[in-house]
């Protein structure tokens, strides 16, 4: 249907203003029929869509819905989509709808005033999908195919029944609709008989299928969301795919091709999956070799939740994904120059080192846990689109090293005046103690938290650094800066250090900019 859809021939304002037919509702919608192309026509539903405005406060059951917005007209046809697709609830039936065909941006942009829609709320819907596109000043109209009926009021109001009968009526069959969705997963705010399409015989009877309920299409669904329970399963699902495939990611993926945008990259023996984030012009590694894990770390899956500040020295944040996943993220220092605030004994040595690269520091992650020292999960590497102005002197050591390195793109792999930002797995404890358990056997923490807290004291809180330490050198490493909040530690129920086989605390590392391999 692409040339129907095809803006001349349903906008054309003389065809539109001679062929529309305004539907009844509060918002702007028309029936309208496109030009015949190659002897078809098709039947449509123009709608223009209310994103961004405020939901009239008369509006059936929207005082259930409080928080009830407008969707905006990508969300719409996503949850749409995934309504007719039928997947989640019981199998064996779907709740039809119209059907959704397309999406229609005009060139023109109006100014706010004419548009009746509130900044603050489209601010929240471009900061739940910062990925999609949103123009305040642009109208998005909505195309659906016609759906042939009447409406339930309409077909009611044809029957001979007394009016506290038609009531009732129209009562039980909004509340099958409501309770059919329910079943499939989702709600809509501002659900009426109106909304819901019907088809009549000629003796006024309403068509039903073999069971004998009534057959029904379901319009308007710019207020259709899913149900707190299909939401928090949808979430759910997304976090189970995604523990099933980060646990093979560095498996090889021969038999399952790359998708055009995505390229198979190894960078000093780490293997990733690369590719540019369409959002944000920003670049994303994602650490092995599974183009499925790539699309949950781009930027709009986590950099706008809510995030826990977990240090007080650089740009760490915990925040749990879209997608129900625990990520820890750190802005990359590489480039700054190291004060002295660990003091002075070392500072020589850890200004002459520098700030690792984040490939630097995945690499050495990923080697010592091939050496069996533990470390936090390395997950992906992300290159911000912005450009940032830097002041002061910097150190550029790490950008000369590494520029013989280029991208897919045939880019160098370190641009000076971008952003770098580490993603890692959120530790929550020692593993044999959380995997399959469904509540939490014990809690990871950094050191320096189990000393404050009480669970151990400053000689142990000592021992354990020297620890880290003296397993780092064992394997050929050092770290110039070590401090007690870059060790791990798990604490079980009675408030104890979990220790491994040997006796000793099971410890994790996870923080890298200032490891080095010992010279020879």
């Amino acid at each position: 249907f692409e040339a129907q859809l095809q803006p001349h021939n349903w906008l054309e304002r003389g065809w539109f203003e001679r062929h529309r037919q305004r539907l009844h509702g509060t918002s702007v919608v028309y029936r309208l029929p496109t030009r015949a192309v190659a002897g078809h026509s098709l039947d449509l539903v123009i709608k223009w869509s209310r994103v961004g405005e405020d939901v009239p406060g008369g509006t059936m059951n929207v005082d259930h819905f409080i928080n009830a917005d407008f969707n905006t007209p990508f969300e719409e046809f996503a949850l749409l989509t995934e309504l007719r697709d039928g997947g989640y609830g019981p199998p064996g039936f779907r709740v039809r709808t119209q059907r959704p065909l397309g999406i229609y941006v005009p060139s023109e942009r109006l100014q706010l005033w004419q548009t009746g829609r509130s900044e603050s709320k489209i601010a929240a819907k471009i900061a739940k999908h910062p990925g999609v596109e949103l123009d305040i000043l642009r109208q998005y109209v909505l195309i659906y195919e016609w759906v042939k009926g009447v409406d339930l009021v309409e077909a009611f109001s044809r029957s001979h029944e007394d009016a506290e009968e038609r009531d009732r009526l129209l009562g039980s069959a909004t509340s099958l609709v409501i309770h059919e969705l329910a079943h499939k997963g989702f709600r809509v705010a501002d659900m009426k008989p109106a909304h819901i399409i019907v088809r009549q015989h000629e003796d006024g009877s309403l068509a039903r299928d073999r069971t004998g309920q009534i057959i029904y299409a379901l319009v308007d669904h710019e207020l259709l969301q899913r149900t707190p329970e299909h939401e928090e399963a949808v979430r759910q699902s997304h976090r189970a795919h995604y523990l099933e495939h980060m646990a093979r990611r560095f498996e090889s993926r021969a038999e399952k091709p790359l998708p055009p945008h995505l390229d198979a990259v190894n960078i000093l023996g780490v293997d990733y999956i690369y590719g540019r984030s369409e959002s944000t012009g920003g670049r994303l590694w994602v650490a092995g070799k599974d183009p499925d894990l790539f699309n949950y770390f781009l930027p709009e899956r986590w950099r706008r939740t809510p995030a826990e500040s977990l240090s007080p020295y650089a740009q760490v944040f915990r925040t749990r994904t879209k997608d129900n996943i625990n990520l820890v993220w750190r802005v990359s220092r590489m480039g700054e120059v190291p004060d002295s605030s660990g003091g002075e004994e070392r500072l020589e040595s850890v200004r002459e080192l520098g700030f690792n690269s984040p490939f630097e520091e995945f690499a050495m992650a990923n080697d010592l846990n091939s050496r069996g020292f533990r470390t936090v999960f390395l997950r992906a590497i992300y290159m911000t689109g912005r450009k940032v102005e830097r002041s002061g002197v910097g150190d550029l050591r790490r950008h000369e090293r590494l520029a013989r390195i280029r991208t897919p793109d045939g880019e160098p792999l370190l641009l000076p005046d971008h952003d770098y930002i580490t993603i890692w797995g959120f530790w929550n404890g020692a593993d044999k103690l959380v995997v399959g358990h469904r509540g939490p056997a014990s809690r990871g923490l950094d050191a320096e938290s189990a000393c404050f807290e009480g669970i151990i004291n400053d000689e142990t809180l000592a021992d354990l650094i020297y620890l880290t330490q003296s397993r780092l050198a064992h394997r050929g490493y050092e770290h110039l800066d070590l401090r007690p909040n870059h060790v791990l530690v798990s604490v079980n129920e009675r408030r104890e250090l979990v220790r491994d086989s040997t006796g000793r605390p099971e410890l994790r590392l996870c923080n890298f900019e200032l490891l080095r391999r010992i010279p020879e």
